[in-house]
């Protein structure tokens, strides 16, 4: 019963900074485009309030 709700909870709970800049890193194309995301990331891309 509990893991079940646990489940549900996790499915609904948005995902986090860190998740979020890890999903960006790992859609860059190549050696370049990775060192662009890093540095977005630097900047604080992620880190803003909405």
């Amino acid at each position: 019963m509990f893991k079940q709700m646990k489940k549900i909870a996790g499915a609904l709970r948005a995902p986090s900074a860190e998740q979020r800049e890890l999903d960006y890193l790992n859609g860059s194309f190549d050696r370049i485009d990775l060192e662009y995301r890093q540095r977005q990331i630097d900047r604080g891309l992620f880190r803003k309030g909405f």
